[in-house]
């Protein structure tokens, strides 16, 4: 999808933290949405940096920031061509299916997700994006 100048449209930024957040909540080695519970989008906040350019490829980085009783915050940077194009910032809320309200994360679902936490990951993260 692009504009009349040629670049991507600014959906096209949301449709990519999007894959970010799916590609890392639903990968099949470690599912995180305990059975009859889903993530739901609460919040997503985009900085665009720089445009997106077709045909090209996007590099995704995602990372957890914050880990609460029943969301998560999620840092991300779009890059393209070494360049970061966006940085965004975006809330999942931990919901039951069957009453579509928030639930606490599980204790040992958010012992496993400490692991991908900013303090975690690599600081070359940071750099790239500012």
């Amino acid at each position: 999808d692009t504009d009349r100048h040629g670049h991507i449209t600014n959906s096209v930024f949301a449709v990519c933290c999007q894959t970010g957040r799916v590609a890392f909540l639903e990968d099949p080695t470690h599912p995180f949405a305990p059975l009859g519970t889903q993530f739901v989008l609460a919040r997503l906040d985009i900085e665009f940096r720089r445009e997106l350019h077709w045909p090209g490829v996007v590099d995704i980085g995602t990372r957890i920031a914050r880990i609460g009783r029943s969301s998560l915050t999620f840092e991300q940077a779009l890059f393209q061509q070494g360049h970061c194009t966006a940085t965004a910032i975006s809330v999942v809320v931990l919901t039951e299916l069957a009453t579509r309200r928030s639930t606490a994360l599980p204790a040992h679902l958010t012992d496993v997700l400490q692991e991908f936490t900013a303090a975690k990951v690599d600081p070359l993260f940071d750099a790239a994006a500012s």
